[in-house]
C-alpha cells in the first residue's frame, strides 16, 4: 500500500556543529542585550531567531511537526544564510566539509525520515565538484545545493565542471537565492526596507536563475541535467509570457532559442517546487508550469511557513516526481518502496 503521507524537498536545517565553521563569518549564535537571540552570518544579523530549540534547529521538534504536517520524508538543505558564496575559497571548503558531515550524520541518525542534499564550495568549481562527490560516493547525499548567485552566471563555462559532475553521478541540482548583503555586497538597499528582501530578492533571484540557465542553453547543452529551482521559479511564471517574446524577437537573444517552441523546450527542463503562496497565486503558476516537474515543498521552519498552497489533491504525483528527481528508488529504496 502507498505512504498516505509527502515528500518534502524543501526544508532547511540549522546545523549546530557547523557553528564557526567560515572564519570570520561565523556563523554564529548570541543574545541581544534585552535577552532575544540572534543568527549572525557575517555581515547580516537575524534578529529574534536562534534556531536551538526550534523547528529548524532540533531534529526531534522537526519530527513532531512533520507529522503533524503529514510530512514522511524531507530532503534536509543547507539554511540559506549559509550558502557563503562570497567568501574566500579556502573557507568556503572548510565550512562546506563540516556542514555536509554534520547533515549526512542527521540523515544517519534517521534514515526513513532525512534525505540530504550537499552544500556546494562554489568559489572553487572544481573543489565543489569533489565536494559533490564525496556528497554523493562517501556521505549518501542525493545531490547538490546552491545559491542562486554563485559570484558567476550560471551559464558561464566555468559552471559546466559542475553540471557534468552532476550528469556522470545521475543526481539533481538544487538551486535556492538568499539575501545578499551577507558574505558580499548588499545589491540594492531600497529591498531591506520592510523585510522586502524576503520576497523581492528571493522573487528576482529566482526568475533569473531561469532565464540564465533556459537563455544560456544550459538546459539545451545538458538535456538530462535535472535542476530544480525553489518557489516556483519566483517571478518566472508571471513573466513567461514576455520572456519568450524576449526570445522569439529581440536580437540579444540566441539565434537558436527563436525557433518556434524552443524556449518551452528549454524551460520545461528545468523542476520547481511548489512553495507558492496563495492559492491564486498557485493556479495561475500551475497553469504556467505544469505538474511534469514540479516537486513538493514547505520551506519547513521559515518565515512563511504555513503558506503553501493546499496539494491534496497532487500528493501522488508530487511524490512519484520526488522519487523520480533525486532517484530515491534507487538510491534510498527503503524509502521509495513506501510511496509505490
Amino acid at each position: 500500500m502507498a505512504e498516505n503521507g509527502i515528500i518534502d524537498l524543501h526544508g532547511h536545517i540549522f546545523l549546530e556543529g557547523s557553528m564557526g565553521a567560515a572564519g570570520w563569518c561565523g556563523p554564529s549564535i548570541g543574545s541581544n542585550p534585552d535577552g532575544s537571540p540572534f543568527f549572525q552570518v557575517g555581515n547580516y544579523r537575524l534578529d529574534g531567531v536562534g534556531y536551538r530549540g526550534s523547528i529548524i534547529g532540533d531534529v526531534e521538534v522537526r519530527l513532531a511537526a512533520m507529522d503533524e504536517q503529514g510530512i514522511s520524508v524531507q530532503a534536509l538543505s543547507p539554511n540559506p544564510l549559509t550558502y557563503l558564496h562570497f567568501i574566500d575559497a579556502h573557507l568556503a571548503i572548510d565550512f562546506c566539509q563540516v556542514h555536509n558531515d554534520e547533515l549526512a550524520a542527521q540523515v544517519r541518525a534517521h534514515p526513513d525520515r532525512f534525505v540530504g542534499l550537499g552544500a556546494l564550495p562554489m568559489q572553487d568549481v572544481p573543489a565543489a565538484c569533489r565536494e559533490l562527490r564525496r556528497c554523493v560516493n562517501e556521505l549518501g547525499l542525493l545531490g547538490g545545493y546552491i545559491g542562486t548567485d554563485v559570484g558567476r552566471f550560471l551559464d558561464d563555462p566555468t559552471m559546466d565542471e559542475l553540471y557534468s559532475t552532476c550528469v556522470e553521478l545521475d543526481v539533481p541540482l538544487f538551486m535556492h537565492p538568499t539575501q545578499s548583503g551577507i558574505d558580499g555586497p548588499l545589491r540594492d538597499p531600497r529591498v531591506r526596507r520592510f523585510d522586502l528582501d524576503l520576497v523581492l530578492e528571493y522573487s528576482f533571484e529566482e526568475v533569473l536563475a531561469v532565464s540564465t540557465l533556459v537563455f544560456g542553453g544550459v538546459t539545451t547543452r545538458f538535456p538530462t541535467l535535472d535542476i530544480c529551482i525553489s518557489h516556483g521559479g519566483g517571478f518566472t511564471p508571471m513573466g513567461m509570457s514576455k520572456l519568450r517574446k524576449i526570445a522569439e524577437r529581440r536580437k540579444a537573444a540566441p539565434a537558436w532559442i527563436s525557433e518556434p517552441g524552443a524556449f518551452d523546450q528549454a524551460v520545461s527542463r528545468l523542476w520547481f517546487d511548489c512553495h507558492v503562496a496563495g492559492a491564486r497565486e498557485f493556479e495561475f503558476a500551475l497553469a504556467q508550469l505544469g505538474t511534469e516537474h514540479l516537486v513538493f515543498g514547505t520551506n519547513f521552519g521559515g518565515w512563511d511557513k504555513g503558506t503553501g498552497p493546499d496539494v491534496t489533491d497532487l500528493r501522488g504525483t508530487l511524490n512519484a516526481n520526488a522519487i523520480r528527481l533525486t532517484r530515491m528508488d534507487r538510491r534510498a529504496p527503503h524509502i521509495a518502496s513506501r510511496f509505490v
